[in-house]
């Protein structure tokens, strides 16, 4: 059985798209492993069709915690019988790289971002020439891989001349479950509480919002930052910060929503570009949301409007889209009819076609 090995850096139990995708593979007969990074939060690795293993390490960001993780993933992969190394991201190609060169096996890249136009590395001048020197070294020799967006494929193909296929993070069709239980109407933010995500203005924001809570689900580099400016702000009694949710839990959360939001500054081209995993967890649960007007949400948006786009990220247009949405009920159902069709159409079991042909390929071409 051919054997494909997946790396990311995260603690793997809340990585929803590596999740779908090792989960295919699995099911189209390939025997995986999912690699990632034990984190002082780690629970317990959950059940999967798929083998997990998690790195451990002493460091938890920055360089050194880049460093280590991919000096301990390069002797990991030395280690094991494998066919197939698919490295995600950038933050782990180095040792995927390398590993595969040694051994001489299939790479495949598999890229979530535009890593070295994200905007925590773009506003970084250094760290960001460190990162375009290992993309410089490693993607234009990577033949095989796959992105998330249009944008992202293009940008890839123009700089390093490599043709990657799309493969979405549009989530899994299947049956809404019941809706969590919460004491008042919700709006709902979920993932990554990172710099650019449009989270400080979002909470600035529910000053002018009275009849719904905020509901952040998800931890990241910016969290205690947020957490600072709500208490700040005096809007404990507004926001609520869940931590990282179960995936199942959170599904939950997003169908009981009244509204979601998928909002990115404007900095850097990987955030003007994305596709985000929420504007489809958003849609597949049947709830409307506010998005950024950026040119794969829009592209979207003129096949299935979901979204209430916005042009401006400021804390006075986000208060006014959120009204509109909230407060225009024959707009809000429109919404939500329109997302109830989207995922009929756009779903995971479609996206993972073309997921199973890039290693169909990789694999005849060796």
């Amino acid at each position: 059985m051919t054997k494909i090995v997946c790396t990311v850096t995260t603690d793997l139990n809340y990585d929803q798209r590596m999740k779908r995708i090792c989960t295919s593979l699995s099911n189209a007969g390939y025997d995986v492993l999912l690699v990632g990074r034990k984190r002082p939060f780690s629970d317990r690795l959950t059940e999967q069709p798929y083998e997990q293993h998690r790195l451990n390490g002493w460091f938890e960001k920055g360089f050194l915690f880049y460093a280590e993780y991919n000096i301990r993933l390069f002797f990991f992969l030395l280690a094991q019988k494998l066919d197939v190394i698919n490295t995600i991201d950038l933050d782990s190609i180095a040792a995927c790289f390398c590993a595969s060169r040694v051994k001489n096996k299939t790479i495949i890249y598999d890229a979530h971002e535009y890593f070295t136009e994200m905007e925590e590395v773009v506003e970084r001048p250094f760290v960001k020439k460190v990162w375009t020197r290992i993309e410089k070294w490693t993607v234009p020799k990577i033949k095989f891989g796959y992105t998330v967006s249009r944008g992202y494929a293009r940008l890839f193909q123009e700089k390093y001349g490599v043709d990657y296929q799309i493969v979405r993070n549009v989530s899994e069709r299947k049956p809404d479950p019941d809706p969590i239980q919460n004491d008042r109407p919700y709006i709902l933010y979920q993932g990554a509480v990172n710099v650019g995500r449009g989270l400080k203005e979002l909470i600035l924001a529910m000053h002018q919002i009275n009849d719904h809570e905020l509901i952040i689900c998800g931890l990241g580099n910016a969290y205690d930052e947020m957490r600072e400016l709500v208490k700040n702000e005096k809007l404990d009694s507004k926001i609520t910060f869940k931590g990282y949710v179960d995936p199942d839990e959170l599904k939950r959360f997003t169908v009981g929503a009244k509204l979601g939001f998928t909002l990115f500054s404007n900095a850097g081209l990987s955030n003007q570009h994305s596709l985000a995993n929420r504007f489809f967890d958003y849609y597949h649960s049947g709830i409307p949301q506010v998005a950024m007007k950026y040119p794969e949400y829009e592209n979207f948006n003129k096949e299935f409007e979901v979204a209430n786009l916005i042009d401006l990220l400021d804390p006075e247009t986000l208060a006014n889209a959120i009204k509109e949405v909230l407060e225009n009920e024959q707009y809000r159902q429109q919404l939500i009819e329109n997302a109830k069709k989207a995922r009929e159409v756009h779903n995971w079991q479609k996206d993972e076609k073309t997921l199973l042909e890039v290693y169909e390929r990789a694999l005849s071409a060796r």
